[in-house]
């Protein structure tokens, strides 16, 4: 498993701790290093000694060398879309990673969805076929990508799917806030 993966691993696990029916949740991606560098404070939280490399790369939970800093107060009334074009990075950040809900349907069944954005979600919302997932998803500046998505049917650790492009259109909408 990548270091970008474990990493994604433990945000999914992170914000499943707090259940489901949660907003969207983002996250900055910065080097470790860098952070207890610039904030000693948080070398003990991190679990890391001011100005020590070694603990730092071998730091178990922290995706390697990197740590995740999540973003608080998000806009309520965006959309993710609307949220995401809004978005730009300062270069201390290595990357982002974002957690979001979302109600999928077999693509058997996306077939009979009204083409009226409402309509469909109201349809989603009530079909028996639905499924509840969460997915985290993480890029890089360096063109790493990582995700992770947990079914509410099968609310499980280990039933936690990973891969590199589970949703690519999130994923590629991600990795522009990135872009200089």
């Amino acid at each position: 498993m990548t270091g970008l993966t474990a990493l994604v691993r433990e945000i999914e696990q992170h914000v499943a701790e707090a259940g489901w029916d949660q907003p969207a949740r983002l996250f900055a991606l910065v080097a470790t290093a860098e952070l207890v560098a610039r904030e000693p404070h948080l070398a003990a939280l991190l679990g890391v000694g001011p100005g020590d490399d070694s603990s730092v790369t071998a730091s178990v939970g922290h995706g390697g060398d990197l740590t995740p800093v999540e973003q608080e107060d998000l806009p309520s009334g965006d959309t993710l879309e609307e949220l995401l074009a809004g978005i730009a990075w300062p270069d201390d950040v290595v990357g982002a990673a974002l957690a979001v809900e979302r109600a999928v349907l077999p693509p058997e069944a996306e077939d009979g969805l009204p083409a009226d954005e409402a309509d469909a979600l109201s349809v989603l919302a009530a079909h028996p076929l639905r499924e509840d997932v969460r997915l985290v998803v993480a890029v890089l500046r360096d063109g790493g990508r990582s995700c992770a998505l947990r079914a509410r049917g099968h609310d499980s650790l280990d039933a936690v799917l990973t891969g590199p492009d589970l949703v690519p259109g999130l994923v590629d909408a991600l990795a522009a806030t990135l872009q200089s």
